[in-house]
């Protein structure tokens, strides 16, 4: 089995008495974008300084290619970062701004140095911009000369802190595509970090979810956005209706559910909690159906809104006194309006059952 290219192995971090990243252990491969996602606030940009160097670690260590470097200073570990402001050198201009890491170091020489920076400048669809300072460029072209100020380096590893999080929507969602295509493009390993789960999920090979300075689940955006580990993560990745729900059986795979008069058969998580008396039931609004007709596991309840928003459609409807809402991107199986009678279904991977888990606190 292949070696990971970078480890992380029981990390620890303070700020005075705060307690930042509580054991955080890790595993980072060769070639792979990775992201750290969580809300504001749960330690993922202190972990990504931890691995630049620009932030100490009061015990754990970090391994890249099997080496320790977790007493190098930053511009001795062969990882750069591109941060959300960008740092360019305003006094300079694209193509000396992409050039200075190299001629610091003395790397190379100015005809490779040339060489290098066209080739990156290219890469980021920056070529013909060498001349212009940093304030003749728009957001997202600061942001690819900053990817390629990085990339000419060579990094093993190239960290990006929300680097698209000043940019306008439009923008974000081009550059996100843009970012995992250079990714693959490069074979470069990205660790990146975002709260946005939109973001996690349309460029990510992995996702890390990170709440209150733990990991609470690594997997592959499928992975993660159907099969939560926890409520947590179920209420933080994806638009889902929450709902505490009585335990009948628990089985193998399926639990048998009471749902006010509803009895249902719910995809289980795996955790044996879900064997309790009560339990969560998640479900992706956007995994749900309305049809006028009877079927099995499902749910009737009365339309109480209808909302229509360009092409999504969205339903808000009371079963048993529970408000459910259905998120569809075209018309239904039959027309219906405000006070009728419908009956709720959904894909098998749109629904699982959690544990109770802190079901207030975690603001459901």
């Amino acid at each position: 089995m292949q070696e990971p290219l970078l480890k992380l192995i029981n990390i620890n971090k303070y700020y005075g008495d705060s307690h930042i990243l509580k054991d955080i252990s890790l595993d980072i491969n060769d070639g792979e974008f990775l992201t750290l996602l969580g809300p504001s606030g749960c330690g993922k940009t202190t972990l990504l300084r931890c691995i630049a160097g620009l932030v100490s670690i009061e015990s754990g260590d970090i391994l890249l290619r099997g080496e320790s470097i977790k007493d190098l200073p930053a511009n001795k570990r062969n990882v750069n970062t591109v941060f959300q402001n960008y740092a360019l050198f305003p006094h300079l201009n694209v193509y000396d701004n992409v050039a200075y890491g190299p001629r610091i170091r003395k790397s190379m020489n100015e005809t490779k140095l040339k060489r290098r920076v066209a080739e990156v400048l290219e890469m980021v669809q920056m070529s013909g911009y060498e001349e212009r300072r940093p304030h003749q460029l728009s957001g997202g072209q600061m942001q690819r000369v900053a990817i390629a100020r990085a990339l000419i380096n060579e990094p093993d590893i190239l960290l990006l802190d929300e680097p698209l999080g000043a940019l306008d929507l439009k923008l974000r969602k081009y550059m996100q595509t843009e970012l995992a295509q250079l990714q693959k493009q490069t074979g470069t390993t990205f660790v990146y970090v975002t709260h946005d789960q939109e973001e996690a999920l349309n460029m990510s090979d992995r996702i890390v979810v990170i709440h209150e300075g733990r990991i609470l689940q690594s997997g592959s955006p499928r992975e993660v956005y159907n099969n939560p580990r926890n409520l947590f993560i179920a209420n933080f990745i994806g638009d889902r209706n929450i709902i505490k729900v009585k335990v009948l059986e628990k089985g193998d795979e399926y639990s048998r559910i009471r749902l006010g008069n509803h009895e249902l058969y719910i995809r289980c998580s795996g955790n044996a909690e879900c064997a309790g008396d009560m339990a969560v039931l998640a479900i992706h609004m956007d995994k749900m159906r309305i049809s006028c007709n009877e079927m099995p596991n499902s749910l009737t309840g009365e339309v109480l809104s209808i909302h229509y928003a360009g092409s999504q459609i969205r339903t808000e409807v009371s079963v048993d006194g529970k408000k459910i809402t259905v998120i569809e991107y075209r018309n239904s199986d039959c027309d219906y309006e405000a006070g009728d009678h419908v009956t709720i279904t959904w894909e098998d991977s749109g629904a699982i059952l959690l544990p109770m888990e802190d079901f207030e606190e975690n603001g459901i």
